[in-house]
């Protein structure tokens, strides 16, 4: 395809794809990123000591952001269309959305990370959530054709 047709899924697209790089940056930059990125003191350490655990469930984050970047990527029409398109994108929508507001609820879960961590990661899921959720409502009738 060559014209954009939905530019809220091509920022959320993007938007992704930064995420998946911070993530990958916090691999390559050891203990003292995942420390700056608010990951918490036991990845931190964990990555110190050269454990894999830390960098295994950063990577496996970014890929799946990645990938998540390319479905936002094949609504906006840049690529092409990617197999159930409109209900992987509804999926990651809904996920991005529960995750930016919802946050509270996985608090608990992990103690570790600090509260700039939940606020900032929190609200840039949000912010990424509401454009595909913007994208998928302008993309959902030509996904639906497609």
């Amino acid at each position: 395809m060559t014209a954009i047709q939905t530019p809220a899924l091509l920022l959320a697209g993007a938007f992704s794809f930064v995420a998946a790089a911070a993530h990958l940056a916090c691999i390559a930059g050891g203990a003292s990123w995942y420390r700056a990125m608010g990951a918490g003191e036991r990845m931190a350490r964990a990555a110190e000591q050269g454990q894999w655990q830390p960098a295994l469930v950063t990577f496996a984050i970014a890929a799946m952001l990645g990938v998540w970047g390319l479905y936002a990527w094949s609504g906006a029409g840049v690529i092409r269309p990617l197999p159930l398109l409109r209900w992987a994108l509804a999926a990651i929508t809904a996920i991005y959305l529960a995750r930016g507001l919802f946050f509270f609820a996985l608090q608990g879960h992990f103690p570790g990370n600090t509260a700039a961590f939940w606020y900032w990661s929190s609200g840039i899921c949000a912010v990424i959530g509401l454009m595909h959720l913007i994208g998928l409502w302008q993309a959902w009738p030509r996904l639906a054709a497609a």
